[in-house]
């Protein structure tokens, strides 16, 4: 259920990577009854978030027809051999007019729950703090949740950062949210990552 009388969430999915360290598109691979890619979306279009951006590139064909016929966005990024930034500069340009916050996720983290993002919106959107980021046993992880107002300073963002910069720019407005959930700090960058997932 979505959230009611409350801010509009529009999440960005970078899903742009060209899986180098992987050997292999990482995002087509098989995870539960989906795909890496397809997992990850749908905990997402299960949360309470109300748009889901899905920014594609190396792959993109293969990757598009993964998530065909899922409620998301898709934009395919040209430039994505120049960096995370341009991924999250292209996702940036489609977010609805209404939002208030926005969300930027990470594609190769389906271990992330659907709880694991309510509570971190819920803790976002409850906050006067304008970026949120989810912790486990005082680990940061991701996603990140930005208020609209960085919209204009993660669009000036250049070469293979993402939104993570901003945390070290603005310390004091950051709010972490304690979460029971480790897949927030793992990524399926390599084969072993990928089967310790499964497992």
């Amino acid at each position: 259920m979505k959230i009611k009388n409350t801010a509009f969430v529009s999440v960005i999915l970078l899903a742009a990577g060209e899986s180098k360290r992987m050997g292999k598109p990482k995002l087509l691979l098989s995870f539960g009854s989906s795909t890496v890619l397809g997992s990850t979306v749908d905990n997402l279009l299960g949360s309470d978030a109300n748009e889901v951006i899905v920014v594609l590139g190396a792959n993109a064909p293969e990757t598009k027809k993964a998530i065909a016929g899922k409620a998301v966005k898709i934009i395919i990024n040209p430039d994505y051999r120049q960096g995370m930034s341009t991924s999250l500069i292209s996702g940036l340009g489609q977010v609805g007019r209404q939002a208030q916050r926005i969300m930027v996720a990470l594609s190769d983290q389906p271990l992330i729950d659907r709880e694991t993002y309510n509570k971190l919106i819920r803790e976002s959107l409850d906050s006067d703090s304008g970026i949120a980021v989810p912790t486990h046993k005082s680990r940061r992880g991701n996603p990140i949740i930005f208020d609209i107002s960085y919209k204009a300073e993660l669009k000036q963002l250049k070469g293979d950062v993402g939104g993570r910069e901003l945390l070290k720019r603005h310390p004091g407005d950051i709010l972490e949210v304690a979460v029971n959930c480790e897949g927030i700090y793992i990524n399926l960058n390599t084969m072993d990552d990928y089967k310790s997932a499964l497992n």
